[in-house]
């Protein structure tokens, strides 16, 4: 497939995932303290910040790690990818030999969503879901879920590179 076709197929595969779930209630909300283009995280309340700067950044709502698997600390965003494909990590594939290797990106099964953005800390990532429910609970592996809609404008937002504060 050459690289036109590629494109054009993550941004039909992207434009359905968005279509078929509704954007979430982000909203520009007073918060200082970060560097403008960073992202903060509060797990406790499920909430991701993009920071604008002037006191101001964009909210959105978040699935995060289940007690237990939650993390805290900074790391930085290592790799963008749209309609990504996954597998399970190795521990969970041996617990559950049904669940496929690799689910390609695209797929109404894959967890990774429209969008994932690799960090530089552990196996985690900030990627939207095939769950749009599990978004604003305590459900993950340790990684941030967001609606595919939201996902999608974070990751036009932010570049490789980008600072990520995890705060409980």
């Amino acid at each position: 497939m050459t690289l036109t076709r590629r494109f054009f197929a993550y941004v039909l595969t992207a434009a359905a995932l968005v279509c078929a779930q509704p954007a979430s209630a982000r909203e520009v909300v007073a918060f200082g303290g970060y560097p403008a283009g960073s992202i903060v995280i509060v797990t406790n309340q499920r909430q991701l910040f993009y920071v604008m700067g002037g006191g101001r950044a964009l909210r959105y709502p978040v699935g995060v790690g289940r007690a237990g698997m939650a993390w805290s600390g900074q790391a930085h965003i290592a790799q963008k990818s749209l309609s990504p494909a996954w597998g399970p990590p190795a521990d969970i594939a041996l617990r559950n030999p049904n669940i496929p290797l690799l689910i390609p990106g695209g797929s109404p099964r894959n967890p990774m969503g429209a969008a994932a953005m690799g960090l530089t800390r552990g196996n985690y990532a900030i990627h939207g879901t095939n769950e749009p429910s599990s978004v604003g609970r305590f459900v993950s592996h340790g990684c941030i879920r967001m609606h595919n809609a939201d996902v999608l404008d974070l990751y036009g937002r932010v570049g490789v590179g980008t600072p990520v504060y995890v705060l409980r």
